[in-house]
């Protein structure tokens, strides 16, 4: 756990030691602001709740967290600095995991700062803080899945482009898996198939969580998730290593 931490403290001070802290936070912040109080018709919508806020959250770390899980492994490799990281006296499973943790910590740090949208809908009416409380716990399950996947892809390729490009195609695919026009094509063809992207959408996950509703189903659901990305992540780290 040590180790973990020490990596995990390394990789925080390095996203505030650039400006990538201070441009994700202020484009997650504007992005959600824009669309909660405009697509979503905050006002006019005429409720105490933050619906419309969570609606858009899948879709701004969809764009946003592939931009800083891109760097995690690709920028190692590139500097050739990877091989340093990995003599350290930990193992490479300390490793991903470090690098993970400080990731989900920064999510975490960029959706605190959403505060004024509690406080907004408090002032205004008298909403469910539950549901509320709920929603931001289904935010960050969801930023940890994409993180797991873009840290994946990011150990897959020393290409940072390619990188954020392979984990915004597989993190859309996991998304919209339980979209009508998805199921109804899969069925056709597939049944099978079109039962298994009902379960393994995490936007069904994540829309449970914003109903109030927080059932072990759903957090092992992700615990698996990000648990099988992360293998997949420490597996690419040992093969590739060397490259």
């Amino acid at each position: 756990m040590r180790n973990i931490v020490t990596i995990a403290d390394r990789e925080l001070a390095a996203y505030f030691a650039t400006p990538v802290a201070t441009v994700f936070i202020v484009i997650f912040l504007a992005l959600q602001g824009t669309l909660t109080f405009n697509l979503g018709n905050f006002f006019e919508r005429d409720q105490a709740d933050l619906s419309a806020f969570f609606t858009f959250i899948p879709w701004v770390f969809l764009l946003l967290i592939p931009a800083i899980t891109m760097r995690l492994w690709a920028e190692e490799r590139r500097l050739g600095t990877i091989e340093l990281l990995l003599t350290l006296p930990i193992t490479q499973t300390q490793a991903v995991l470090g690098k993970f943790v400080a990731a989900w910590l920064f999510c975490g740090a960029a959706l605190v700062l959403t505060f004024p949208f509690v406080l907004t809908v408090n002032y205004l009416g008298n909403p469910d803080n539950g549901v509320i409380a709920s929603g931001y716990v289904g935010s960050m399950l969801v930023a940890g899945a994409f993180l797991s996947v873009g840290s994946a892809m990011s150990a897959a390729t020393r290409n940072q482009v390619i990188a954020f490009v392979l984990a915004v195609a597989i993190c859309f695919v996991f998304t919209v898996a339980s979209y009508t026009v998805v199921t109804e094509f899969l069925s056709k063809n597939t049944p099978v198939l079109a039962e298994v992207a009902r379960r393994m959408a995490v936007l069904d996950r994540f829309q449970n969580f914003t109903r109030g509703v927080v059932s072990a189903r759903d957090i092992v659901y992700f615990a698996t998730f990000i648990g099988f990305w992360l293998f997949v992540n420490t597996v690419l780290v040992d093969q590739r290593k060397a490259d």
